[in-house]
């Protein structure tokens, strides 16, 4: 082993190097997709990582194959002057699954932090352990849930899609059982960009209600829920099929920038639950 681990939360590990010199490309990929299977998400920190996105794109590969966006293999979540999607604002982003308005749903994220916000800025990153969050709802939340049918539709710069999924599904590659679902945005942030349409489908008005809340309880309790801290150099890569993941508000103008590549599984997993306006 070239590295030291420790566990970060009820979920995840955080790899560090055994001296401070040390090249995250000494890393096996193999051993790292592993730690991933096992744990969900794994934070590596404290190595030399990448000059340049080129570098990180081309460590990416040795993983599997990249999904190729309009945009190209890398997108750089950093605000932007004048945004028009709450991705490239300060505003909190709702708990989600990547690729799910796309016809080929990455098994893996891989994030690349070239700034992080100070501490009291916010910007964190949560994750939620939908695995975790299954085996652990009381009967009657688990058998509402999987009564239930999310639509979502939402338009962008980069498409305009339609996604029905079952809120409770099967992970494609594992005997896992996994929560696919979009959380509405908080009421309270006004300056929300570009929300999705959410719809609930084969609950009553009440049980929906029910569902939102329910869901939102256990997917940020604390034994589901990790919220990841910044630094400078990090890698986080997860299992983008076990967990959802959204962003935490952050200070406007704070230096905050992560680069993200998505990772296909083998074969590459075709979405079965899409509808593609353009």
């Amino acid at each position: 082993m070239k590295f030291k681990t420790k566990k970060i939360s009820s979920f995840g590990l955080l790899i560090e190097p055994l001296a401070n010199s040390q090249d995250v490309q000494t890393l096996e990929p193999s051993e790292l997709l592993q730690l991933v299977g096992e744990h969900l998400i794994v934070v590596i920190r404290g190595f030399k990582t990448f000059d340049d996105s080129d570098a990180f794109t081309a460590y990416c590969e040795r993983f599997g194959k990249i999904s190729i966006w309009p945009f190209g293999k890398v997108l750089n979540l950093v605000e932007q002057e004048n945004p028009t999607d709450h991705i490239f604002a300060s505003s909190s982003v709702p708990l989600h699954w990547d690729g799910m308005y796309r016809s080929e749903v990455p098994e893996y994220q891989f994030f690349h932090c070239l700034k992080a916000p100070l501490d009291h800025q916010g910007g964190r990153t949560i994750f939620s352990n939908t695995v975790q969050a299954l085996a652990s709802a009381p009967e009657e939340f688990s058998e509402l849930w999987s009564r239930a049918t999310g639509t979502y539709e939402r338009k962008m710069e980069f498409y305009h899609s339609r996604v029905s999924a079952p809120v409770v599904a099967r992970h494609p590659y594992k005997n896992r059982t996994v929560i696919r679902y979009n959380e509405p945005a908080l009421q309270s942030e006004e300056d929300f960009i570009n929300p999705p349409d959410i719809r609930i489908e084969g609950l009553n008005e009440a049980e929906t209600k029910l569902l939102h809340d329910s869901l939102r309880s256990a997917l940020y309790a604390a034994e589901n829920c990790y919220a990841h801290q910044w630094m400078r150099g990090d890698i986080v890569i997860t299992d983008n099929f076990s967990l959802l993941h959204g962003r935490e508000k952050f200070t406007s103008r704070a230096s905050r920038h992560l680069q993200r590549i998505h990772v296909l599984g083998n074969p590459p997993y075709q979405n079965p639950d899409l509808t593609v306006f353009r």
